[in-house]
């Protein structure tokens, strides 16, 4: 485990959610056209909708694959082992995946002072229910009930977890937005893709949304754009489904390995694109775990987006993004890169702990910054999230 000299902020750590995240706040009644768990050959999932839903292949999380599994298949495999040998045998779970204070225990022995929490079963399940809104709205209202009482929004300080708003449904949307701010949520969480409204998708800066936008920038928090089901189509040339290449019990690689960078590329043009930050200047987007590597051809298509169409941006739009968007890179791109695309205050710190993606000690993160100096690391590590979860008193 490397140490850092100054406090340090993880912005990406995760929960694994109770087995009655989704339910213990929604009605019985509401069961079958929301979430309910089924029994499958001995195995349980949740049925979404009425449709068993097999992101994850097991959402009990007991057993799970330890922290970091992973970690030498995405530092290059240099022993060519199948990322299915990787996984190992999985182990029962901790407490801390599920307990504030067994996890603030761990933070301590981690060297982390403060984290961003975030959903597993949460990130994935508004796809399997777009369908229908008014479920979408029903599911994620009773689950941040639950995230309320089981974590809270800012636990002693130091555990910061973020309540998942939908905008398939605008004034839900707003009311959770209310209410989140209630509770004293640092930062609100959803997913880079288009959101499926009753009158179908639509764009997220589209000025049909202007009300949820507006009550983000007078509060002043910071809107994470999270990696998840964004329910991109792979349009013949892959097998869809959020895990589609493991449950197929292999990891050939397909376009499916570039989905997540391509939503969040996607998301994250559009607000530029369509001129959200000038209607509401006091916007703080934080991509996280969406990877970075997509960083490059966007500031080029950018650039010469504006050169093609003189007069269309207030400004240059690469200013734009990089005055409202921090970037979370993967810990295996080349940080250094995306410092010197983006500067050293715009980029955040994030292990993905406890996921098998990320690092098993979250700190080792630090070695991808060795090129940079002091002042640098820092902000990386920890000043930049830190500023990020104060809220930002509104433009004028």
């Amino acid at each position: 485990m490397h140490t850092v000299d100054t406090p340090v902020f993880d912005a990406d750590n995760h929960y694994y959610e109770a087995l009655d995240a989704f339910t213990r706040h929604l009605r019985p009644a509401d069961g079958p056209r929301v979430i309910q768990w089924v029994d499958v050959g001995g195995r349980k999932y949740h049925a979404l909708g009425g449709q068993i839903n097999r992101a994850v292949t097991n959402p009990t999380f007991d057993p799970v694959s330890p922290a970091g599994s992973l970690v030498e298949y995405f530092r290059g495999n240099p022993h060519g082992r199948s990322p299915l040998e990787l996984l190992g045998t999985p182990e029962p779970i901790r407490p801390e995946y599920r307990d504030r204070d067994a996890r603030l225990a761990v933070m301590d022995a981690q060297g982390l002072d403060k984290i961003w929490l975030f959903p597993t079963l949460g990130m994935v399940y508004e796809e399997g229910l777009k369908h229908d809104p008014g479920a979408v709205v029903l599911l994620f209202r009773a689950f941040n009930r639950w995230l309320a009482e089981d974590w809270g929004m800012a636990y002693k300080e130091r555990i910061f977890a973020a309540p998942y708003i939908s905008l398939a449904d605008v004034g839900a949307a707003v009311a959770e937005l209310e209410w989140a701010l209630g509770q004293g949520a640092r930062t609100v969480v959803l997913r880079a893709a288009a959101p499926t409204t009753a009158g179908g998708p639509y764009s997220p800066s589209h000025e049909m949304f202007d009300p949820f936008w507006a009550r983000v920038n007078e509060a002043g928090l910071t809107v994470v754009v999270h990696a998840g089901d964004a329910g991109l189509s792979s349009n013949g040339y892959a097998t869809d489904g959020f895990s589609a290449n493991f449950r197929q019990g292999h990891a050939s690689p397909s376009i499916k390995m570039f989905a997540i960078e391509r939503a969040a590329h996607d998301f994250l043009a559009t607000l530029i694109l369509e001129r959200l930050f000038d209607r509401f200047p006091n916007l703080r987007i934080a991509s996280v775990e969406n990877g970075s590597e997509f960083l490059a051809p966007l500031f080029r298509k950018l650039a010469g987006t504006a050169r093609k169409m003189p007069g269309y941006f207030s400004e240059d739009p690469v200013v734009t993004f990089r005055r409202h968007v921090w970037i979370n890179p993967f810990w295996e791109d080349d940080v250094n890169e995306i410092v010197d695309l983006m500067g050293d205050d715009r980029v955040i710190f994030g292990s993905d702990w406890p996921h098998i993606e990320g690092l098993p000690e979250p700190t080792d993160w630090v070695s991808e910054l060795q090129k940079l100096d002091d002042e640098a690391v820092a902000k990386i590590m920890g000043a930049n999230a830190s500023a990020l979860n104060s809220y930002q008193a509104p433009v004028r």
